[in-house]
């Protein structure tokens, strides 16, 4: 991140998801990790970095479009600059998942 002047660096792992038709690869059972929600869910631990998650909920609205606010620990809100890179966040975990997710730190 030195080198690289006003962006942001986002490491995320590469994982495999399996779908329900799995037996075709050759495979007896799928793994729990290999799941779409799993996956999904580890991708969203990945983008969010040093900070840890301390809730979420998912709101749908009444045109049917669903939203997940990310509650990030408020411990960690002002290490490392994390409040100017909340939108990077956003963006990183739409491209990745399709997904709408707005990442805040809880009030109170």
């Amino acid at each position: 991140e030195k080198k690289i002047s006003k962006k942001h660096v986002i490491f995320v792992a590469n994982r495999t998801i399996l779908d329900k038709d799995f037996r075709r690869k050759g495979l007896k059972v799928r793994p729990r990790n290999r799941t779409l929600t799993s996956v999904q869910e580890s991708i969203l631990e990945d983008v969010v970095g040093p900070t840890e998650i301390v809730g979420k909920r998912t709101r749908i609205t009444v045109d049917g479009s669903k939203t997940m606010k990310v509650f990030l620990d408020p411990k960690d809100k002002d290490k490392e600059d994390i409040e100017a890179k909340l939108p990077a966040y956003s963006a990183v975990y739409r491209r990745l998942t399709n997904k709408e997710a707005v990442f805040m730190f809880p009030t109170a």
